[in-house]
């Protein structure tokens, strides 16, 4: 099976890891901190940036993949795909807002990301029940 959808988004993904990571490099450089936060607020802001990504875009990745093996139609997957990508830009900038837990960009994040996996769990439904 040829996957043409899912590699569309998880290449920009990928690349945002990479930008998180370094973000938390240059951090952990500057404070001489290897491994944890060292009670350096902005290192745990920024490795919980990265860890939301990862813990989101892993899942959701892995959802894409199983619907388009099973043949769900590409517009669910673009989709699904395109909200993904919305939340994973969206959020690290609402959860980087010092002290607000109720920042915008953090519902627009997580929202998405919660639009993507409904879909893609609806598509993987319909593909199993036959539908």
């Amino acid at each position: 099976m040829l996957f043409t959808v899912t590699p569309l988004y998880a290449l920009p993904l990928a690349v945002l890891f990479l930008i998180l990571w370094f973000r938390i490099s240059g951090v952990r450089a500057a404070t001489k901190i290897s491994y944890g936060d060292g009670g350096n607020t902005e290192l745990l802001r920024r490795v919980r940036q990265q860890g939301n990504f990862v813990e989101w875009t892993t899942f959701v990745l892995i959802l894409m993949i199983l619907a388009e093996g099973m043949g769900a139609p590409a517009l669910y997957l673009h989709i699904s795909g395109a909200l993904l990508l919305i939340g994973r830009i969206a959020h690290p900038f609402g959860l980087g807002a010092i002290d607000n837990a109720a920042h915008p960009l953090r519902y627009v994040g997580n929202g998405t990301n919660i639009l993507a996996t409904v879909n893609l769990m609806a598509c993987l439904g319909v593909n199993i029940l036959g539908l």
